[in-house]
């Protein structure tokens, strides 16, 4: 990535107007080698022994988070809708989402000290 579209990638994450990065040519070509590479499959339901054809290529470090990264093959997955969503915790319940941060402290050890 160029300097100057580096630039203009942050931009784009301050003025909140990242769908233009993902109307781009460098993304759109990037995104079908992931989908290619990925053999058009969801790499969650593949790890389930299910096959599904691939609805998102998804930022595994966001592009919020990681700008330098949001042309890098390695840092993208293809995901169906369900695994997208369910990365993303979008449309889960709140009992879910409380549930899911229990859930992380399973293995907490209180005796543990630093």
């Amino acid at each position: 990535m160029n300097e100057q579209y580096y630039r203009w990638l942050l931009k784009l994450i301050r003025d909140d107007k990242l769908v233009k990065f993902y109307q781009s040519p460098p993304w759109r070509k990037l995104r079908q080698k992931a989908m290619k590479r990925d053999h058009y499959e969801c790499q969650m339901c593949r790890a389930l022994g299910r096959h599904h054809r691939v609805e998102n290529v998804h930022h595994i470090k966001e592009v919020k988070d990681r700008p330098d990264l949001a042309l890098t093959l390695d840092n993208l997955v293809c995901l169906c809708i369900d695994h997208h969503n369910e990365v993303h915790e979008r449309y889960m319940t709140i009992a879910e989402k409380k549930q899911k941060k229990l859930d992380s402290f399973k293995n907490f050890d209180p005796s543990e000290r630093w």
